[in-house]
C-alpha cells in the first residue's frame, strides 16, 4: 500500500510541474482514466504517468503544447477514425492544449484497453496452466 501512496505522489509531483491550466487538463486525464480502469495502479514508467493493469495499460504526459496519449498501437488502431483529426504515430497520440480535450473519447480508448490487457492475461494463465 505505501508504494501505492509513493506512486501516486510521484505522479502529483509531475503534474505540479506544469503550468496552471495544464495541471487542471493533466489531473483531469488522470481521472478520466482511474474511473475507466479502477483496478489499475498508478505507476511512473518511462518519465510519464502510466496506470498498471496486467502489464503497461496506458500512459499520459503534458508538453508544452499538447497533452500526449500513449495507448500503445492497438489503441490507436482501435480508434483510428475517431483520432483521424490528431496527431498520431504508432502508439501515441498527441491532443493539442488549444482545441478541448475530447475526456469521453480518452474514457472510450482506457476501456478498450482494460479489456484487452484482461483478455491477455486470462489466455496467458489459461496457456500457463496447459
Amino acid at each position: 500500500m505505501e508504494s501505492e501512496v509513493a506512486q501516486s505522489a510521484e505522479i502529483d509531483a509531475y503534474i505540479a510541474g506544469f503550468p496552471a491550466e495544464v495541471q487542471e487538463i493533466l489531473q483531469k486525464v488522470r481521472a478520466v482514466i482511474r474511473k475507466a480502469a479502477p483496478a489499475a495502479q498508478e505507476a511512473m514508467k518511462y518519465g510519464i504517468p502510466t496506470l498498471v493493469l496486467n502489464g503497461n495499460l496506458i500512459h499520459f504526459a503534458g508538453f508544452k503544447s499538447h497533452i500526449g496519449l500513449y495507448p500503445t498501437p492497438s489503441g490507436i488502431v482501435a480508434f483510428k477514425k475517431e483520432l483521424a483529426g490528431y496527431a498520431s504515430s504508432k502508439g501515441a497520440v498527441q491532443f493539442p492544449l488549444d482545441k478541448p480535450i475530447p475526456y469521453a473519447l480518452i474514457e472510450k480508448i482506457t476501456k478498450f484497453r482494460v479489456k484487452e490487457n484482461l483478455a491477455r492475461a486470462k489466455m496467458k494463465a489459461k496457456k500457463d496452466k496447459q
